[in-house]
Parts: structure tokens; sequence; C-alpha cells
């Protein structure tokens, strides 16, 4: 039998859903984060179930071809970027089984309709936006990102997948505060109202090159915020927005209610293929414009739309995927719970020249029913839904609405393969499924299906 704290020498055989190495003792499955398939290596069981158990990775006996050494020197304490020590293409393989693992054995489906994920030429410095976390370290001030092991704030010079102006800007707002002696509102993990900055975040278009930086605070007034300013706007040419948000509650949320614009615009902009969009500090904008592109025109592909069809979009957060389908739809409905992203959505609409949408404050289970029930029958749905996947009512309205196709959204692929086997027994075939890896070096994968009416 396995026993915790001691140390074995084990073969890996495949990868799990996290990306971590599975090895099997008489049947018995150890989960290795950090072991790659087809590697020999030396563990240590720390924690132990009846079904299975975690092991350290104490050292690499057999490298496999796909090993490589990771670029970031806190990879190992940060966790964020969980398949940096993996080749690219290993990468896209994992994420390739992973979507088919999920397709089959949760959605019960064929495994052949899964095509090969669409990454990226250069996988690094994708991201448009990073929230940094502020705060002492062991009495030392620390911006970066909470460790997964210890869930201490990293102090992080540059992240590889984060753009470089965020890398500069956190330096110099960093140095402020050190000159400044500028107190943060966390302490070894412990919030304190006392203190002042709690979060930094940095948003950037990768089409327009505009830079927002938001400085999330406790309370209101910045000391040496002039300084702070003139620092920023000096060495930063592409500076266009500076934010300061207020969250004085002991929270994990990153953001407060209040913006309160301290130097130039409320928003920056970015374009998504033709269409341009204002991105304001709580705006939900896709991380990776360059994947984002390639995933909206799959969706719009797998629509085939003619322009004659009544299409809904559910869970349309600020429009991004409606205004997409507009250009070949009649009429477009989008529904999004969030209210401030519907406001989003119809000035994006109105800044683009389009008149064919209509958006919808409510949950898209309710909204969608009441929409048939006036006479508005969809030829296409198009659902984008979060982690959790779609709500069982609103599936049950899809299948009474009967529109002609359904385009499913994801970025969780077990919650997809859920829905799509309820989806086939409301008489809808799963044609065909499209990974795109929006998220390289690490474990998440979005993808795009299209479904039709049998």
């Amino acid at each position: 039998m396995v026993e915790k704290n001691k140390e074995y020498i084990v073969k890996i055989i495949s990868q799990g859903y996290e990306g971590e190495g599975v090895a099997k003792i008489e049947g018995y499955p150890i989960f290795v984060p950090g072991a790659l398939k087809d590697e020999t290596v030396k563990i240590e069981v720390i924690k132990k179930k009846k079904n299975y158990a975690y092991g350290k990775l104490v050292e690499v006996i057999e490298e496999c071809r796909m090993r490589k050494i990771p670029e970031c020197i806190n990879y190992d304490k940060c966790g964020g970027c969980s398949l940096m020590h993996s080749d690219y293409e290993s990468q896209i393989d994992f994420k390739f089984n992973r979507v088919k693992d999920c397709i089959e054995r949760i959605g019960g489906l064929s495994s052949e309709i899964v095509k090969v994920p669409i990454g990226m030429k250069v996988p690094y410095r994708y991201r448009n936006k990073g929230i940094y976390s502020v705060g002492l370290t062991n009495g030392e001030l620390s911006i970066g990102f909470l460790s997964e092991k210890s869930h201490e704030i990293l102090d992080i010079e540059t992240c590889h997948i984060q753009n470089e102006d965020s890398d500069r800007i956190i330096k110099i707002i960093k140095n402020w505060m050190l000159e400044y002696s500028i107190e943060p509102a966390n302490r070894d993990g412990i919030f304190y109202e006392s203190g002042l900055i709690r979060n930094i975040m940095v948003r950037r278009g990768f089409k327009t090159d505009e830079i927002m930086v938001v400085i999330v605070t406790t309370n209101k007034k910045i000391p040496y915020k002039q300084e702070l300013l003139d620092l920023l706007s000096n060495e930063s040419k592409n500076l266009t927005s500076i934010i300061q948000n207020i969250n004085s509650k002991d929270t994990n949320l990153a953001l407060g209610d209040k913006c309160i614009t301290l130097w130039g615009k409320d928003f920056i902009s970015d374009y998504i293929g033709k269409y341009k969009f204002n991105i304001s500090p709580v705006s939900f904008f896709q991380v990776n414009p360059i994947q984002t592109e390639v995933l909206y025109n799959k969706a719009l592909e797998y629509a085939e739309l003619t322009g004659t069809e009544v299409v809904f979009d559910a869970y349309c957060g600020a429009g991004t995927i409606s205004l997409f389908l507009s250009q070949k739809a009649r009429k477009v409905y989008g529904v999004e719970i969030v209210e401030q992203a519907i406001d989003n959505a119809i000035i994006n609409a109105k800044n683009n020249g389009i008149t064919n949408s209509v958006f919808y404050v409510g949950k898209s289970e309710e909204i969608i029913p009441k929409l048939i029930e006036d006479g508005i029958k969809p030829d296409v749905i198009v659902v984008d839904p979060p982690r959790k996947g779609c709500d069982v009512k609103l599936l049950d309205a899809i299948g009474k609405a009967e529109p002609k196709r359904v385009v499913y959204v994801s970025c969780d692929p077990s919650t997809l393969a859920r829905d799509l086997k309820y989806l086939e027994q409301l008489e809808y075939e799963t044609v065909e499924v499209q990974p795109v890896d929006m998220f390289p070096m690490t474990k998440h994968i979005e993808t795009v299906v299209k479904l039709i009416k049998k």
C-alpha cells in the first residue's frame, strides 16, 4: 500500500485535467504536479485519500522529450503557468486530449468530432489585462501574484504572459510607494483598512496601444498623487487613462464599485476584427485579443448566417459576439444578467453603427422564453456561459425554441460536455468541436461547438 510521507520511484503514464502527471502503484493513482507523461520520477506522497493520492515531485530521473526549462523564475512558486515546463506542441496535445476525453467520457459522443486546437504562433505576452496584488511580505513591499502554494504575494518583476507595459508600470508604482512610504492594505495575508494600496490593474489595447492603469485603494485620498501621475504619464508614452478604484471592504474581490478618473479618459479602446470596443475598469473583455478574433470568426462560421436569420446571444456580456454576428444576421438579441455589461453593449453597438441588435438585462433562462412567448423565433442561438456551464432552464428553452443551429462557446470542457449530452437529448446533433488556445502556458482551453437540429 502507498504510505504518506514516503518516497517512491514511479512512471508517469498520463496527464490529469489540471496538467499534472499521473502515476499508478498497484492500480492506485497518484497525481504529481510538474511531472510529464513518459517520465520516470521520484516523488514524496504528501496527501493520501481512499481512491487517490498527491505526490510532490522530488527528482526527474528520466526526462521526456517534452520537458523544457521554464522561462519564468517564479514558475515553481506562482503556479499560474502550470504548463510552462512543457513545450508548446505538447501543451496543445494535452488540451486536445483533455477536450476529447470530456466529449467522449462525459458527453457520450465520439471524440472524432474534436478538431486539433488552434494555437498561437507566439504563445507569450498575450494578455491585455493584469491584476497585481500589493502587500507586505515579511516586512518587504511586494507587488505581484498570489503564490498557489503559500498564498503569499510574490514580488514579480516580469510576467511572460503579460504585456511588457505592465512590467514597466508596476516598477514605477513600486518605486513611488517606496520613496513616499505609501502603505499597502495587505500585510502577510491580513487586510488592514488603515493601509492604502490594495491592487493594481493594467489594461492595454493591443491594436490601439492605449494603456489604462487602475489603482485600487481603501479610501479616496492618495498622498503624493500628483507625483505618481507625473511619473506614470512621463514614462509611459501610450498611457491613456489613470483610474482610482475604491474598495474598502475585507473581500477577495479585486475591484470595488466606485471609480474616479485621475488622469486622461474614463476608458481605453481596442478592436476585435473591424469592431471597436470601449473598455472601462470593470468591463469584461477577453484577455487574449489575438485568439479572441480566431474564436469569434469560428463562431460566426458555425452560425452559417445568410442575412435573414434571427439570432439569440445568451450570456452576451458587453456584446462582443453579438456585434460579430450582427454583420451577417437580420436581428441579434443579446441577453446578460450584468446591467453594466448591457450598458457597454448598447454603447458598443452605437459606436460601431450597428442598428440590428437589441440587448436585455436579466437571466438568459428567463428572458429568452419571454422573447419566444412574444413571437420572436430564433434561427440560431449562441451561448457563452461562465465556467459552470448553462442553466438547465436555458437548455430547455433552447429545446422549446427549436433553432436550426446552436453555437456553444465554452471555457470549461467538462461542463461543455455535460451540456452537449443534454442538448443531444433535446434532438440536437453535435457536429464539430473546435478548441482554441486562449491561454498558453496554462491548463485552460476555450472551445466553440456547432450543433444542428436533428
